[in-house]
């Protein structure tokens, strides 16, 4: 398998992705009261470093609105992944509870205020790649329903929007917003392909570090990782 970012390194010349493959995991139900206290050490700590600021304030956040403003999206709706987590912490709520795995991912998410994105490996068709969106690009909108693909919607991406792809079907609209609803990760996924993104700001690669070290210690299983970026736009990825 591999990555490819090679459309986007031209207009978006900062942008990098560390691409995280784990395998073996054992992600099971709920969340483990090691990994809740863990989280809301990232949530104190997050609160502690931004609370009084604006989230425009906030240098990386301010980079991925101004990429979503390169690509055409003014609406304040739409915003980067990070963003919206950062938002409701801030604003005192928890981290949402969805699996140990999503859960994790949105703990390192916060802490290096990076996007980070997964899908359950056994679910994705071919190559992926962050690209502009195509004619007949498939979407299924994961807030469209309660399990899965079942009841979500078909919602296709609109011309020169930024995607997250895979050979099939799109797997995350506008850039980082939100994912397609057939290759989320679940309790019972035993692989999956994480991405961690930046656009000028923030370390992805201090951010695997730590995934790698939060799921081992709270899933299981092996990690590695490789990094895409304008000099390396295609990366080859083990698996």
């Amino acid at each position: 398998m591999h990555l490819d970012i090679s459309e986007l390194t031209e207009p978006f010349p900062a942008f990098r992705v560390a691409v995280v493959l784990f395998e073996g995991l054992a992600i099971g139900h709920g969340r483990p009261a090691s990994l809740e206290a863990a989280i809301a050490a990232r949530e104190a700590e997050a609160r502690t470093l931004w609370q009084g600021k604006e989230l425009s304030e906030i240098p990386a956040i301010a980079a991925w609105r101004q990429a979503y403003r390169a690509f055409g999206i003014k609406k304040t709706s739409y915003r980067s992944s990070v963003e919206r987590l950062m938002k409701n912490v801030l604003a005192e709520r928890a981290l949402p509870v969805i699996n140990p795995f999503v859960d994790a991912y949105n703990a390192v998410s916060l802490t290096h205020v990076l996007p980070i994105g997964a899908d359950d490996l056994d679910r994705i068709t071919g190559d992926i790649a962050f690209r502009y969106a195509r004619p007949g690009d498939s979407f299924l909108d994961m807030a469209g329903g309660d399990n899965g693909a079942e009841g979500s919607v078909e919602d296709p991406p609109k011309p020169g929007e930024v995607v997250y792809a895979d050979a099939e079907k799109v797997l995350c609209r506008r850039w980082n917003w939100r994912q397609d609803a057939r290759s989320l990760v679940s309790g019972q996924t035993r692989r999956a392909v994480v991405t961690i993104q930046a656009t000028g700001v923030g370390s992805v690669e201090a951010a695997a570090a730590d995934l790698i070290s939060l799921i081992a210690a709270h899933c299981g299983g092996t990690a590695c990782f490789v990094i895409a970026d304008r000099a390396h736009p295609r990366a080859e990825i083990a698996g």
